[in-house]
């Protein structure tokens, strides 16, 4: 809110500046109030300011780097969690700890821990850009072109981020499940039904032996999965960051919305603790949707419990006849670790990446 100008009017000026006949006092000089208020613009002008001159293509920079990098740094945990999925009934990898010291033993950093990353990669850069400028996109047009109330704008920009980033995360979803499921070349220590040599060979085998539409297999599992993460995440998100705002502030009883905190920071710490509290609560209730795709994409002759159908419903009730809650919810532990730390570091470099290419204060420590 704008504070009342100091001046001979009983209610505040609608304006952030005052009128021509307010600025020049019987002395033809600015008095004090004006002089501030012409060289401190409210709260409302900056973030006006700020919405208007930030273009998108730094939105879809920001999130392709910060996706990127987040993405790098837990690849590691993601690929416990997968063989935690894809191979449930293997005792070496009932817990993360285990899995995560068995596969560094067995099978080293970058075959074993690290299998798949290239396949990652390969998708990370340009979905992580293309989710972010278009949600950033429909979030704005929503809330203050069509007046959609915040949270639906953020659930259904989340959703529809995901949905048009998905042409290019699916197929390297594949890729990188199976080279991660896989583990070193000719592994002698896991059989997990492939046996790629490398990103480039399992890409010409794939298509060469099930048809280029492999890589799309799980598709719908995969949104299943993405798009309710996705929105989750992004509406606990923004709606974390604001209760942090109004706990951070000194005036918080002022409304915090969206238009009142765009392009502004958070102190490191909260902005690292409102990403992972929205992902990580986000990554454990989408668990079961997770353990589906993944099965989905990995499952052959030599797994346990195959899945017989396409419908993830009747996939989900398969795994809980045959498993229950311990099979629906397996890898929930790696999965909402890595959510956590994902979804914190993604995000912090996402605003750390808006203020640095827009020009604005980079985060507080």
């Amino acid at each position: 809110m704008f504070r009342p100008l100091q001046s001979t009017q009983t209610i505040p000026h609608p304006h952030p500046y005052p009128s021509s006949n307010e600025q020049i006092g019987k002395s033809g000089q600015p008095s004090k109030s004006s002089s501030e208020s012409a060289s401190t613009p409210s709260p409302e002008s900056n973030t006006e300011k700020s919405t208007q001159t930030t273009p998108l293509w730094v939105y879809a920079l920001a999130g392709g780097f910060g996706g990127l990098i987040g993405d790098t740094s837990m690849h590691s945990l993601d690929t416990v969690k997968t063989r935690q999925q894809g191979a449930s009934h293997i005792a070496k990898y009932n817990t993360t700890l285990l899995a995560y010291r068995n596969i560094f033993r067995e099978e080293g950093f970058r075959r074993g821990l690290y299998g798949g990353y290239s396949a990652a990669m390969l998708g990370s850069l340009p979905s992580s850009a293309v989710f972010f400028l278009t949600y950033e996109y429909i979030k704005r047009y929503a809330i203050n072109d069509l007046g959609v109330p915040e949270t639906p704008a953020f659930l259904c920009a989340g959703f529809l981020g995901d949905l048009i980033s998905s042409v290019f995360y699916v197929p390297s979803e594949v890729l990188k499940t199976r080279l991660q499921l896989q583990g070193r070349y000719n592994n002698p220590y896991f059989e997990s039904g492939y046996n790629y040599k490398n990103l480039t060979d399992a890409v010409q085998t794939i298509i060469r032996k099930e048809g280029p539409g492999t890589l799309f297999y799980g598709f719908r599992a995969t949104l299943t999965r993405d798009l309710p993460y996705s929105a989750l995440q992004f509406a606990f998100y923004e709606k974390f960051r604001q209760l942090a705002f109004k706990l951070t502030s000194p005036e918080s009883n002022t409304k915090v919305g969206m238009n009142e905190i765009d392009g502004k920071s958070l102190p490191l710490y909260a902005e690292l603790l409102t990403g992972a509290a929205a992902g990580g609560l986000a990554g454990v209730i989408t668990t079961p949707l997770d353990v589906v795709k993944t099965r989905m994409q990995t499952q052959n002759g030599t797994s346990a419990n195959l899945l017989t159908s396409s419908s993830v419903i009747s996939s989900l009730r398969t795994i809980y006849a045959k498993e229950g809650l311990n099979g629906l919810f397996s890898g929930v532990a790696p999965r909402f670790v890595w959510t956590s730390i994902q979804s914190s570091v993604v995000l912090v470099l996402y605003q750390v990446f808006i203020q640095a290419l827009s020009g604005g204060d980079v985060l507080e420590g």
